[in-house]
């Protein structure tokens, strides 16, 4: 098999390909590791609510109230 003028060897894409897949895999995980540390990171604040199973219609109510 000969190789057409201008096309690089396969040794040479084969290389290519796996360096582009790293670095998306690199990325998709980095933006993982990130969504996880800010949602460990982050405390939402309390909101007004009735009291666990005691709501009132139109009113929500917690299932385990933290404030």
């Amino acid at each position: 098999m000969t190789a057409r003028a201008g096309s690089a060897p396969p040794g040479r894409r084969l290389a290519i390909g796996a360096a582009i897949v790293l670095t998306v895999m690199g990325i998709f995980l980095a933006a993982n590791a990130h969504l996880l540390y800010v949602a460990l990171q982050s405390q939402p604040d309390c909101v007004a609510h009735g009291k666990p199973g005691l709501a009132t219609p139109g009113q929500f109510s917690a299932a385990k109230s933290s404030c």
